[in-house]
């Protein structure tokens, strides 16, 4: 099991890089996404790296966000409400 920090952690990293790319690109990350995997290749040579890369990232995001959210249903089975989900840090 992962530890919610650790997860958030990741997730916060992972936006950082996302970010790199949309600035670069001046486009969200879900729309490259979904050109990127139905096959769409890029313009110009030099940016398939970065696309490639990018739709990693993306990807490896959207598996962080999903083992979050199991985390926090987990946790909220147990004790319903925000009161089993918030912790200061220590």
């Amino acid at each position: 099991m992962n530890d919610i920090r650790s997860i958030l952690a990741d997730i916060h990293a992972l936006e950082e890089e996302l970010l790199e790319f949309e600035r670069k690109y001046g486009i969200r990350s879900e729309t490259l996404y979904a050109a990127y995997t139905a096959g769409e290749e890029p313009e110009n040579e030099e940016w398939w790296m970065d696309f490639g890369e990018w739709a990693s990232v993306y990807r490896t995001w959207l598996e962080r966000q999903a083992e979050y959210r199991n985390e926090i249903q987990r946790r909220q089975r147990r004790q319903p409400g925000l009161a089993g989900l918030v912790r200061e840090r220590t």
